[in-house]
């Protein structure tokens, strides 16, 4: 007796899921990393002729136009800096510290920046500047 024999289906991986869920992973991913950022503060950094490329300092503070003051992610206001100061001055001693001061800012607070640091044995202070910008200043001939 001779029984027919089924027609077995070719077997095949369906790919559908698996590009599913690594979309999905991928996703997942995206969204959950942080990347490390800057806050980026608008600062005009006054101009320097003889300034020199350093790099960069682990302790830097910088004062905005409007007399804030920003030292690593913190926003300190003038009675915040000390305290602040205060607990980044080992590093700063070791490796010194960058002043990024904006040119617009008060000559005052820029002092009291110094001054605090003067006062926690901070004695390399490093002021941030930009390199000129190129003028093109032409004679008009008439």
């Amino acid at each position: 007796m001779r029984f027919a024999r089924r027609r077995r289906d070719p077997v095949e991986v369906n790919l559908t899921p698996l590009i599913d869920v690594v979309f999905l992973l991928l996703i997942f991913f995206m969204v959950s990393t942080t990347f490390e950022t800057r806050q980026a503060l608008e600062l005009e950094l006054p101009e320097s002729v003889a300034g020199v490329d350093l790099e960069m300092s682990p302790v830097t503070l910088v004062v905005t136009e409007q007399g804030r003051y920003r030292l690593g992610e913190r926003e300190l206001s003038a009675s915040e800096l000390g305290e602040a100061l205060a607990a980044e001055a080992e590093q700063a001693r070791l490796h010194g510290m960058v002043l990024e001061a904006d040119a617009r800012a008060v000559h005052a607070d820029v002092v009291r920046a110094l001054d605090q640091a003067g006062m926690l044995g901070i004695r390399q202070v490093r002021i941030a500047t930009r390199e000129p910008q190129a003028t093109s200043t032409q004679a008009e001939t008439p």
